[in-house]
């Protein structure tokens, strides 16, 4: 298969590239080249797609399978209208943040409600606009293509470094603040399951618009599964919503949060997606001790980013939540 990645040199991209590299198939990466090294064994070519003649570099090439990852709605439809008539199948990555109701447990990508898209000149994704942006981005791809909603991706490489505060977290020991309760809803994937599912759906012309997300666990079990990876005996205290905000905790991600930690009742639907769609389709997801395991030592061996509440912000919060509960 002659795959196109419109993209390809950061995180998912390079993580597609990588599995498809593997298995044999003639990959393109096709970027600015800014982000990052592509996958050993792909073509590089250098593009610029928020020019008008920026795709001019693929005009002589015809592919079997595109993926794009762009959050930019005039890339995409730059992109749509130069490539996918040469293209024998098309995915497009979108995201859950398309979802006007984040509250509501157990929708379905099929059914539930979107966002309204960004206006026909917006050209550019902010993170204010990025769920109604990738919106406008899908309304240009069209139905005849595989519209993969990604969750919260995470796994080796990961830029953001949410997850990968967990495991190193827990590596630390001690006594960790833990956000809200142990049977809170957590959601998200592997960015190699992701990959390989993508791969997968391109060898198989699918078409549709699926949920690419791993299956809803608890954060007591999310927890467990980095402690036993990294071999962590830590005490975790949990403290409420209440807690949390008193004392500018954060939510989600970015300095001075507790990552993937979101309120309820108003984001109960964000982690409780129904995956079943996807897993239906072919997505397969790993053990979450092995996610974590590998997250961690990736970390470890390449200095990666870790996102959350440093050693002396998490202290204080913990003195706090002591002196409280004396």
């Amino acid at each position: 298969m002659r795959l196109l990645i419109l993209g390809g040199s950061q995180f998912l991209g390079r993580a597609i590239a990588a599995h498809a590299c593997a298995i044999g198939h003639d990959v393109t990466c096709a970027a600015r080249g800014l982000s990052g090294p592509i996958a050993s064994g792909a073509r590089f070519v250098r593009i610029d797609r928020d020019a008008s003649d920026g795709l001019e570099p693929l005009a002589n090439d015809a592919f079997d399978a595109v993926v794009d990852v762009s959050r930019h709605p005039g890339q995409v439809r730059r992109a749509v209208a130069a490539l996918k008539p040469r293209a024998g199948h098309w995915t497009f990555v979108s995201t859950v943040s398309v979802y006007a109701d984040s509250q509501t447990p157990g929708q379905r990508a099929d059914t539930a409600p979107l966002r309204a898209p960004t206006a026909p000149d917006v050209e550019h994704s902010t993170d204010q606009i990025y769920g109604g942006a990738k919106v406008a981005c899908e309304q240009a791809v069209g139905e005849d293509a595989f519209i993969c909603r990604a969750g919260l991706i995470v796994g080796p490489e990961d830029p953001t470094g949410r997850f990968t505060y967990w495991p190193a977290r827990l590596f630390r020991g001690g006594e960790v603040l833990a956000p809200g309760a142990p049977e809170d809803a957590v959601q998200f994937v592997d960015v190699r399951d992701l990959a390989e599912w993508i791969v997968r759906a391109a060898e198989a012309r699918l078409i549709g618009v699926y949920d690419g997300i791993g299956p809803t666990q608890s954060r007591g079990a999310l927890l467990a599964a980095c402690a036993a990876a990294v071999g962590s005996s830590a005490t975790l205290n949990w403290a409420d919503r209440a807690f949390l905000e008193e004392h500018d905790v954060r939510r989600w991600a970015g300095p001075r949060s507790l990552p993937l930690w979101l309120p309820l009742p108003e984001y109960a639907g964000f982690a409780t997606r129904d995956a079943r769609p996807a897993r239906d389709a072919g997505l397969r997801c790993r053990p979450l001790v092995e996610t974590a395991r590998d997250t961690f030592d990736w970390w470890r061996a390449c200095h990666g980013k870790v996102d959350g509440l440093t050693i002396e912000e998490e202290r204080e919060v913990l003195a706090a939540w002591h002196a409280r509960r004396r």
